[in-house]
């Protein structure tokens, strides 16, 4: 057992769709989040770039004594999680596309996955698509500025329907019924993308399945909390945007520090 916390990163505020899946699935684990809001978006950033922002969050982690961090961010992942692991020794829980969920699920054998464009067009995606599923057809479409919108918690902003139908309408056209959200961000969109997609096509993302990995991960590593304590949440960004937009998201008062990585 421990009662350590365990560390949660992304670009932004995006990651809070998986915090609240791990706060579900493992209710008595304490949590550090951290939203790297002074480098967002993480998606247009080179490997080089990534790599470095990620190592200085990493050893933020560290100094916390964390047991067990999750990249909650799907361009961290796919371009340095590989890297992290060979540095620290506690686990590091990734956070991909469900490839292997909406090869399952799909009907007509076309899904898609929408991500950042780093995401998209990664080899690492591109090498889960061929491991689960490679008899499927898989449309990988890069979302062009919608974490941007999402990070000013103003989700009634019509530039985002329009965004949204623009990069969607097309899949329609082409027969996919399933789609998987590549980008923490975009769950705070799912009821906006459902609209326009309508109900017969499936949306799916990963935050149900990044909490049943971080869950089983610890009770292999025996880290299991036997208590919770105080969540802690900090932004390398504006404090007072990030409580406000995070409150927002979550619908529940969060308020955050910010520091200097």
């Amino acid at each position: 057992m421990s009662n350590q916390p365990i560390g949660v990163f992304d670009s932004g505020v995006g990651g809070l769709s998986i915090l609240s899946e791990i706060h579900k699935i493992l209710p008595l684990e304490t949590t550090i989040f951290l939203a790297d809001q002074a480098y967002v978006p993480y998606g247009r950033k080179s490997k080089k770039e990534l790599l470095m922002r990620v190592k200085k969050v990493m050893d933020f982690f560290n100094k916390k004594e964390v047991k067990a961090v999750v990249m909650a961010c799907n361009t961290a992942t796919v371009y340095t999680v590989d890297e992290m692991r060979k540095y620290y020794t506690f686990p590091i829980i990734g956070t991909v596309p469900v490839i292997k969920v909406i090869a399952r699920m799909t009907r007509t054998g076309k899904t898609a996955v929408f991500s950042t464009p780093a995401t998209a067009n990664s080899p690492y995606l591109t090498d889960l698509i061929a491991k689960f599923a490679p008899d499927i057809v898989v449309e990988k479409i890069g979302g062009s500025n919608l974490e941007e919108l999402v990070e000013n918690g103003d989700l009634n902003n019509p530039a985002i329907f329009e965004r949204l139908k623009f990069h969607l309408i097309p899949l329609l056209n082409d027969g996919v019924d399933t789609i998987a959200l590549g980008c923490t961000h975009y769950p705070f969109l799912k009821e906006k993308i459902q609209r326009i997609v309508g109900r017969k096509v499936k949306i799916v993302d990963s935050g149900s399945a990044v909490g049943r990995r971080l869950k089983e991960v610890l009770t292999n590593e025996n880290l299991l909390a036997s208590q919770k304590e105080n969540d802690l949440y900090y932004t390398t960004g504006e404090k007072e945007k990030f409580d406000r937009v995070a409150s927002e998201l979550t619908k529940r008062t969060i308020s955050g520090e910010h520091i200097d990585l």
